[in-house]
Formats: structure tokens, C-alpha cells, sequence
């Protein structure tokens, strides 16, 4: 027997891209002809397709695991790696994709529906693909990104135009049955269904689907009995339809009673925002069991009194099938009502997807305080991406990080945020990546050791002429000739004797 599963959590691990290649070509009478490492390729992504053959996640109950192929490395002559296989989930139409803290990601509602849960990690570029007419052979290549890895939690939302609610067996498995083609379990004890039954009903020219919800109790909304699980798959439906047992035998219950009791927890459970209320939805009652003589007079009953409160009442029998065909055309009238209001109701807002600005800002950098003193933390799809891409045991592909954040403008942010040279620099959220600052004259014109006022890069550097440097070359020897005269001078007035003289006055001693 198929178990019935409507929430599990699902552990997905995408694909991680493949690193770059760094490679020389060579070949004869051209022993360095140029670069010619090729690119990694991207890592498989793991994608939910809303299936409508599908009824269950219990395909993810017992292997709630899941991985994407990653992505090849790069190869020598100009070779890029293969990319990962995309891993395709089929998931029933209605189910609704949420994060680990309980956001909501998707609402997988028509057919053919697709959402990526994971995306692959992107492939890194080869050295071929680096080079530029300043770097013509680049000796680094980058590396691949980590595809996501996270759990996410699948929850179905039974979709179907009539919901059944009622007590346990009240009788709504067997009249789904006996209205359409399901073969639910049907038997005479409490809590019998175990998991929401779907039937489609045809009544003439209506055509309509009905869920069977396994029957709630007093407390249901807090927890108690089966309901609470069950009651999100009364969410999407656009009608109710109370199914009241008039032969039941428990002391103290009555259609009634039952009836208050499931308007009451109804009334309990909180529905999305934005979706109208389960009370405020049309709502029809169902006197079944009046095959039962003690069962059609209790019906005949009760039957004013509920039809005072506001509701069509139809008394039917799922054994003699008496009432059956009204309820249907009832049913299908309502529904056709309902889609008819959705098809009239306004348009959702139309969304303008606009271009981001040529100036906008790609990062945030904050001062973080601590007992080590301040850091400077900078968070940013592109940094981050950036430095899960470089190579940091080759000091090529380590500049052109720093180029990179240069050019981004990350340095005069930090600048900005008070850094100075060999401040703390963490990049990405956590631990992160951590480096000692040491900013670039190009970018930081504010850390310019010079008089106020000056600035060293712009200072002149033209390149002296011939007859500046001979000019320079006569005044040098002038100097000498000039330092010379003035050591004679200073010998011939006996401030100091030569060496020579020294040995002399030695030798004749």
C-alpha cells in the first residue's frame, strides 16, 4: 500500500563548477605560443517540476538526499570542461517550497511548474579567456564557485474545488466514492483516512474536484487528532461542504454540536495572507446516513434549524445514493460561481522589471567591533564570489583579486568606513576570508604621505634633454674640480698631511 507523505524535508547539495585551466600552448617553431587554458564548466542544478501524475513526496521521505553532478575542470587547448547534469524533482501541482527558517521560496499551483531549490556553482575561466593586451599570458586561471547547499522543506496543499470536512467517520470517504471514480479506504472505525483523497465529479455540464479531508476533531487547530496536519489542504479549496452524520451512537453528539465544533476550529487556523478566510468561503451541509430510519428523522429535525443559519441543507445517503445528483448540481453550481469571481477579479499588479542603475552598489562594507579591535566586514554577491574564485597560493591570481576589488570601488568604501593601512578586512559573511589591509595609491589618494595641498601623482616626470643632462654633467665636474682646489689648499696650510709625507719623516728616523 502507497503511503501518503504531504511534508518532508529535503537536503540538496548542487553541483560545484570546475576550475579553470592554466595552460601554455606549444608547439614546434613556437615553444610559447600563447595561452590556451580552457574554461571550467558550470555544476548541475537541482530543479522541482510540478508534476500532476504525482500524489505524494514520499518519493523524498525515504531519500530526502539529493546532489547535482559538478562540473569538469578545464583543459589545454582551448578545451572547456563538461557542465553538470541538471537534476529534474517531480513534486505534486500545490506543493510549496520553503527555506530552513520557514520563507516561503515558490508555490509550485499549475502544471509544468519549475523552480530551481539549488543552483550550481558557476565554472571558473581559463587562463585563454584572462589574457588582455596588457596580461598576454596570464600564469593563473579561476577557480570554481561551490554550488548551494541547504535543506529545504517540500509541504503539499491539496488542490481541489470542494473540500469534505467533517468528523471521523462522518461518511466522506464514501461519499466521495459514491460521487466519483476514487476507491478510497472505506471502513467502520474512527480515523479511518489517513491522508486527503481526491475525486472528480462530473454533474451534467459540471465538472469539479472534490478533496476528501480526514475528519477533524475538537482541538484539531491546537494539535489534536489528524486535523491539524490536514486542515492546510482546505486552504486552496473555493467551497466547503460539512458532512454531518445523523446515525451517529456517541452519547452528547448531534449534528449540531458537530457542526459548531468544526466552525470552530475552522474559524481557528490562521490561512496565507491574502486568501479569504474558511468561513467566508460558500458553504453546504450534508445530512448523510438518512438510510437509517432513526437517522432520516433526526435529519428531518434539524434539517429548519440549519437552514435558518444561513446554509443549504441536502439530506443524502451514500448507501441508497438518495441525494446525491441535487447535491451535485449544488456543488457544481457553486464552483462555477467561485471560478467565474476569480476570472472577474482585478489583476494581479503588473511587475516592471527594470535594469540596475550603471552606479549601483554591488557591496556594503560595516565597521564591527570586538575584543580584538575593529574590523571591516564587506558582503556582496561579487566580492564574495570573487574570492571563493581565486587561487590564494599564486600571488598573480592574489592581485588580480585586489585589481578587481579596486576597480569595484571596495577600497574607497573602506576608506570611507575609517580603514587604514593594516586594518582586519573580512570578506563574506562568518570567518569569511581575512586579510591585512594594504591599500593601493591609485584608489586611495587620501593616504598620500604629502604637504597638504599636494599630491605626488601629479608631479612632472618628462624626460631631461640633451643639453639639461650636459648642463648637469659640467656642473658635477665643476663640483670635483671645485672640492679638489679647496682639499690643496687646506694641505698647503698644513690643516692636514698626505699619507706619503707620513712615511718619509718614517724612513729617515
Amino acid at each position: 500500500m502507497v503511503s501518503f507523505v504531504d511534508e518532508v524535508r529535503l537536503f540538496v547539495k548542487a553541483g560545484h563548477g570546475g576550475n579553470g585551466c592554466v595552460s601554455v600552448r606549444r608547439e614546434k617553431f613556437k615553444p610559447l605560443a600563447g595561452p590556451d587554458g580552457g574554461n571550467g564548466g558550470d555544476g548541475g542544478d537541482i530543479v522541482l517540476v510540478a508534476e500532476p501524475q504525482v500524489t505524494t513526496l514520499l518519493a523524498y521521505h525515504g531519500r530526502p538526499h539529493r546532489t547535482s553532478p559538478n562540473g569538469q575542470p578545464g583543459m589545454g587547448d582551448n578545451r572547456s570542461g563538461s557542465t553538470g547534469e541538471d537534476i529534474e524533482l517531480p513534486v505534486p501541482v500545490g506543493t510549496v517550497v520553503k527555506d530552513a527558517d520557514g520563507a516561503e521560496l515558490a508555490d509550485l499551483t499549475e502544471p509544468g511548474m519549475r523552480f530551481i531549490v539549488a543552483e550550481g556553482g558557476q565554472g571558473g575561466l581559463g587562463n585563454a579567456a584572462l589574457a588582455t593586451t596588457k596580461r598576454k599570458a596570464p600564469g593563473f586561471a579561476l577557480l570554481g564557485t561551490p554550488g548551494f547547499e541547504g535543506e529545504v522543506t517540500l509541504e503539499l496543499k491539496t488542490i481541489a474545488d470542494v473540500a469534505l470536512v467533517g468528523y471521523p467517520s462522518a461518511g466522506k470517504s464514501s461519499l466521495i466514492a459514491a460521487m466519483s471514480a476514487a476507491r478510497p479506504k472505506i471502513a467502520d472505525y474512527p480515523f479511518t483516512t489517513l491522508h486527503p483523497n481526491l475525486g472528480v465529479v462530473q454533474a451534467g455540464d459540471h465538472r469539479f474536484t472534490v478533496a476528501d479531508v480526514p475528519g477533524l476533531i475538537e482541538g484539531a487547530s491546537e494539535g489534536k487528532g489528524l486535523g491539524l496536519d490536514f486542515l492546510r489542504h482546505v486552504e486552496r479549496c473555493s467551497a466547503l461542504l460539512h458532512v454531518l452524520d445523523c446515525a451517529t451512537l456517541d452519547p452528547g453528539r448531534d449534528p449540531v454540536s458537530d457542526l459548531d465544533v468544526i466552525l470552530g476550529e475552522l474559524a481557528a487556523y490562521p490561512v496565507p495572507e491574502g486568501q479569504t478566510p474558511l468561513l467566508e468561503r460558500p458553504q453546504l451541509i450534508a445530512l448523510n446516513k438518512i438510510d437509517v430510519p432513526e437517522a432520516r428523522d433526526l435529519a428531518d429535525l434539524v434539517a429548519p434549524e440549519l437552514e435558518a443559519r444561513g446554509y443549504r441543507v441536502f439530506q443524502i445517503s451514500t448507501v441508497s445514493h438518495e441525494g446525491l445528483r441535487q447535491l451535485g448540481f449544488a456543488l457544481g453550481e457553486v464552483v462555477d460561481t467561485a471560478r467565474r469571481e476569480a476570472a472577474a477579479a482585478p489583476v494581479a499588479e503588473r511587475i516592471v522589471m527594470r535594469p540596475k542603475a550603471v552606479d549601483a552598489v554591488d557591496f556594503t562594507v560595516r565597521a564591527e567591533g570586538g575584543s580584538y579591535g575593529t574590523l571591516y566586514r564587506v558582503l556582496g554577491a561579487k566580492p564574495q564570489r570573487w574570492v571563493a574564485q581565486t587561487d590564494f597560493t599564486n600571488d598573480e591570481a592574489v592581485g588580480y583579486l585586489a585589481d578587481r576589488l579596486a576597480r569595484l570601488g571596495v577600497e574607497d568604501a573602506l576608506v570611507r568606513a575609517g580603514a587604514v593601512a593594516g586594518s582586519t578586512v573580512v570578506i563574506g559573511p562568518g570567518s569569511g576570508v581575512v586579510f591585512d589591509w594594504e591599500p593601493t595609491l591609485t584608489s586611495t589618494a587620501e593616504l598620500i604621505t604629502a604637504p597638504r595641498g599636494a599630491d605626488t601623482r601629479l608631479d612632472e616626470n618628462r624626460r631631461a634633454t640633451r643639453a639639461e643632462r650636459r648642463e648637469a654633467y659640467f656642473d658635477r665636474m665643476d663640483a670635483k674640480a671645485e672640492a679638489r682646489a679647496e682639499l690643496e689648499r687646506e694641505r698647503e696650510a698644513g690643516i692636514w698631511a698626505a699619507d706619503h709625507d707620513d712615511d718619509e719623516e718614517d724612513g729617515e728616523g
